[in-house]
């Protein structure tokens, strides 16, 4: 009895790891949120046990958060040197300001010029852009808390033991090595991959008015497991001992999403009258396919649902426990569906699910290999060992690759960093003229919003959606800010306490929601005003008329100064996006045509990231607040169908990787020249997005598979390729034709 209590509290603790691993990916927001915190609460003991004052408190709690914040680097020693550099920075920044107080105009003019040198050092990489923060960020404390000149040594003692406290947390309380981040995102990517699955086993079992809900969540499980999948490449170079190694974890991490979204489309097909879409799974509100009531006799389905079962506790299952007899047999019985002969007795939709089961269990299990070591073979059956002899001889394949070639950068202007810098000192001098009509005493508020509004924004569409993000999340902060400070009244440390809860909030819910964000620091500015004994009602609404102010001022200079239009960020990354199409689709069909290999996952990696920016770049045109609906349906549906075209372009990729060590894969020359037509889509396609005057035409015709003509000896049609990379190229080809229509390419159909 003890011992089955012993036991399910376990698999609690175990659910609960997985749930918190899916839900923050690498527990990077938990990491920011506890670091901040930490770091705050232990400066605020610091000075408290030295009796400073609350405005000095104060000043050091938002020191601490600057400290913590600003530093990026994702290695522990270049973060010790940014912090180091970052508080000589500081003290020069403050002291600044307090020098400057007096002199109105001569201040203005040097916050100008300090809020220009602090976003035109990004272009120096994390620590530039740290420093810049910094220095902007400890200027505007001071305008905060009143900075003098009579008082700059207690401002620097507290800044001071701001910064120690940062470093303390940061390298002793809550440490993350690459490493250790790595790991935990490997573990989010299980329990993504795992909950994906599920995701399935639900579609399995759908009925007609279950499917569009279903087919949702099966949506958002691929998204983020797509998701996951990036922040682990993003990772490999800090977190792993060599390149090899590198990319080996990204081949394995590779090989699994492609067999987990290639099943869900498998699953999909089996339910539906006739093969399931792609673009199914990556367009949201696309209709659902008509479904029937169950995809297979009864039998067959209760097997199918017992195996998807069975391959999410492979997936789910922690080294120690994948140990064992029983998990042994559940792993054999499904890669034995490698085999033909062990498929069941199934329609042909059916039994290509079972293959997916298959292939999906053999990327399980090189993916366990990857990430924890070899494992026990004693218990393997003959497919096993042969799926294992597969893997081995991939992994002896895999080397670490050819350095990228440097990208010829852009000057002057037309450096991001630059044309930024400009932007933002022209709008945060809108912002200090217009502030000071509004309010002589916190004008920086407006200064504030502006300066937030261009961080991580490069077009005037996303200083657009940003802003207004930023000004409901202070509207509604500013409700609670009001009930807050009325709650709290002058008990000083439960309102530091709530502070700190504010604070952890805020950077837990950043990367999920801009306005949430907004939201609690506004909600804590309420507190800090009352811990100021500064707080009123108008002081609250005056933060909403300089924000709205601070907002108007970047989006007038984003629309006035070195403009970057959305549709021109946009054309440029679709153009990007296009052009690493061409060169993944090209490098894999050229590999399993018999051409050399060539380094396709760092191509496809690119696919990814290039997709990657785009997908962000649209969201002004996806926006809820976009008032053209029709336009906003067209970029969603652009999205998803490059998305559909990556995933098939990936999957040749992969397929072309195991080229030199799988038996069943074999090179065919016949494939060069039957993607011409492909790739010559997709170069008119782009020509068109570079230029609309181009005249351009996409080509119809017959499918890649009759392009297959038997050779001069006579060879089957299909004998020496696999019907699955005929697939993906027919996939690829009329998705490819699919984005002509919307991006206004016109689609010739050869006479017959």
């Amino acid at each position: 009895m003890y011992g089955g209590v012993k036991a399910a509290g376990r698999s609690v603790r175990t659910r609960l790891r997985d749930g918190v691993a899916a839900s923050d990916p690498g527990l990077l927001r938990l990491t920011a949120g506890l670091r901040t915190v930490g770091a705050i609460a232990l400066t605020l003991g610091v000075l408290a046990s030295l009796g400073v004052d609350v405005k000095h408190l104060v000043a050091g709690a938002m020191a601490a958060m600057v400290a913590t914040f600003a530093i990026r680097e994702k290695e522990l020693g270049p973060q010790a040197v940014t912090l180091a550099l970052g508080l000589p920075v500081a003290l020069a920044s403050v002291s600044l300001s307090a020098l400057l107080t007096s002199r109105v105009v001569l201040g203005d003019a040097v916050f100008v010029v300090l809020i220009f040198c602090a976003v035109f050092v990004r272009r120096f990489g994390d620590r530039g852009t740290a420093l810049g923060l910094i220095g902007f960020q400890v200027y505007f404390v001071s305008l905060f808390v009143g900075a003098k000149v009579s008082g700059l040594p207690a401002l620097w003692s507290a800044i001071a033991v701001a910064f120690a406290s940062s470093a303390v947390v940061r390298f002793g309380v809550v440490p993350a090595t690459p490493a250790r981040i790595l790991r935990r995102l490997r573990q989010a990517f299980r329990a993504r991959l795992a909950q994906l699955i599920a995701s399935q086993e639900e579609l399995l079992d759908a009925g007609p008015d279950e499917i569009e809900k279903t087919l949702e969540r099966l949506r958002e499980g691929t998204a983020r497991l797509h998701e996951t999948a990036l922040m682990i490449q993003s990772r490999l170079e800090e977190g792993t001992p060599d390149e090899s190694t590198a990319r080996l974890v990204q081949r394995r991490i590779a090989d699994a999403e492609i067999a987990a979204e290639r099943l869900g489309l498998l699953l999909l097909t089996a339910r539906s009258a006739e093969r399931a879409d792609t673009l199914t799974l990556h367009l949201p509100g696309a209709p659902a396919p008509a479904v029937g009531h169950s995809p297979a006799p009864g039998e067959a389905t209760d097997i199918l649902r017992r195996d998807l079962g069975a391959l999410r506790t492979l997936v789910l299952k922690s080294p120690a426990e994948a140990r064992g007899t029983g998990v042994s047999h559940l792993r054999n019985r499904l890669l034995g569906y490698r085999d033909e002969e062990n498929l069941p007795e199934a329609t042909p939709a059916v039994q290509d699910v079972f293959r997916g089961i298959g292939e999906s269990a053999r990327a399980v299990m090189g993916l366990r290999i990857a990430l924890d070591g070899p494992q026990d073979e004693s218990d393997d059956s003959p497919a096993t060992a042969r799926s294992r002899e597969e893997l081995d001889a991939e992994d002896a394949a895999i080397d670490a690759g050819e350095e990228a070639a440097a990208e010829e950068e852009p000057t002057g202007l037309r450096r991001p960093t630059t044309r930024a810098a400009v932007q933002v000192a022209v709008g945060s001098s809108l912002a200090i003229v217009g502030g000071e009509f509004l309010s002589t005493q916190r004008w920086y508020w407006a200064v504030l919003t502006c300066w937030i509004v261009f961080i991580n924004t490069a077009s005037t569409g996303e200083i657009l959606v940003k802003g207004y993000r930023r000004l409901l999340g202070t509207v509604l902060g500013v409700v609670a800010g009001i009930v807050l400070a009325g709650l709290v009244g002058n008990h000083t440390w439960t309102a530091f306490g709530l502070v700190l809860v504010l604070i952890f909030a805020m950077f837990y819910t950043a990367p999920l929601s801009y306005t949430l964000m907004s939201f609690f620091v506004t909600a804590m500015l309420g507190l800090l005003y009352t811990l100021l004994h500064t707080y009123s009602m108008s002081v609250l609404l005056l933060r909403v008329e300089e924000t709205a102010l601070g907002a108007a001022c970047g989006i007038v200079a984003a629309a006035l100064v070195l403009p970057i239009r959305t549709d021109r960020r946009t054309n440029e990354l679709l153009g990007t996006v296009l052009e690493r199409l061409t060169d993944v689709t090209e490098g894999a069909v050229d590999q399993l045509s018999g051409g050399p290999a060539a380094d396709l996952l760092d191509t496809a990696r690119e696919l990814d990231q290039a997709l990657g920016d785009l997908r962000a770049a649209v969201q002004p045109l996806t926006h809820p607040i976009t008032p053209l609906r029709s336009r906003r349906n067209t970029a969603q549906y652009v999205v998803a169908l490059l998305e559909t075209c990556a995933y098939h372009a990936r999957s040749l990729a992969a397929t072309a990787e195991l080229l030199p060590t799988h038996p069943s894969i074999a090179a065919d020359p016949r494939l060069r020249g039957a993607v011409r037509r492909t790739v010559r889509n997709i170069e008119a396609i782009a020509a068109h997005v570079e230029d609309e005057d181009t005249v351009t035409e996409v080509e119809t015709g017959p499918s890649i598979a009759s392009l297959l003509e038997p050779d001069a000896a006579g060879t089957p049609r299909y004998g020496r390729i696999t019907g699955r990379v005929l697939r993906h190229l027919e996939r690829l080809d009329e998705a490819v034709v699919g984005l002509a229509r919307p991006l206004g390419v016109a689609v010739r159909t050869p006479q017959r």
